[in-house]
């Protein structure tokens, strides 16, 4: 039987991670009873830690830098891809003209 993902609001993850870091809880203890996996608690902590007001943009959102990233390494492959076919179209007229 397959778990449904659950989905958790910005402000639950912040007192998650305020249960931690302000109330001296111990991260094991957090997760189990938040009900959530350890490694997640810690990664929701080392996020809003890195980035505390571009932490948990929610709705399936990016942060705006991941999002800059990604679009700029979609724009890399597609420039490599029309440079790639011009060496091609290069190398063939030269062959051409000989």
């Amino acid at each position: 039987m397959d778990r449904a993902r659950r989905k958790f609001t910005r402000e639950f993850k912040i007192e998650a991670v305020r249960l931690v870091t302000d109330r001296g809880v111990a991260v094991a203890q957090a997760a189990r009873d938040l009900d959530v996996a350890e490694s997640v608690l810690r990664r929701w902590m080392r996020e809003l830690t890195s980035a505390s007001v571009a932490a948990f943009p929610g709705n399936g959102q990016m942060r705006a830098d991941l999002a800059e990233v990604t679009a700029l390494k979609k724009e890399v492959a597609r420039l490599r891809a029309e440079r790639d076919i011009l060496k091609k179209a290069a190398a063939f007229f030269a062959r051409e003209a000989t």
